[in-house]
């Protein structure tokens, strides 16, 4: 299997993903805006919640995939093999873009921890 770096068309998907993930937290931070604890401004996201969201986003796309895919394997007349391949492929997607994500965090980490002070 060929690996190739992330493309600026899936760095911008993903950060769209990221933007609609943030947005669904902004709506549910509405309610959760009312706790007495301040550790972060209202209106305000945490990265590493964001990040989390993505994750089970990617997490859940891959688990209705396999159930698909279980489904067909079952002989469900209702599940067709495209739509198995189509839901293999978006999760396979999705799940490299993270990997690419994880890959530049590390880097980027990486290079702040050798940065000279």
């Amino acid at each position: 299997m060929k690996m190739e770096g992330i493309g600026a068309g899936q760095i911008e998907a993903m950060i769209a993903q990221l933007k609609a993930t943030a947005a669904k937290m902004e709506a549910s931070a509405g309610i959760a805006a009312n706790r007495t604890d301040n550790t972060a401004s209202p209106g305000r996201l945490d990265f590493a919640e964001a990040l989390k969201a993505s994750l089970d986003t990617v997490n859940k796309a891959q688990v209705s995939s396999e159930q698909l895919g279980q489904k067909f394997a079952m002989g469900d007349d209702k599940v067709s093999l495209s739509d198995v391949m189509i839901s293999m492929q978006k999760a396979n997607i999705s799940f490299q873009t993270t990997v690419q994500v994880r890959n530049r965090l590390v880097s980027a980490y990486h290079d702040i921890m050798n940065m000279q002070i």
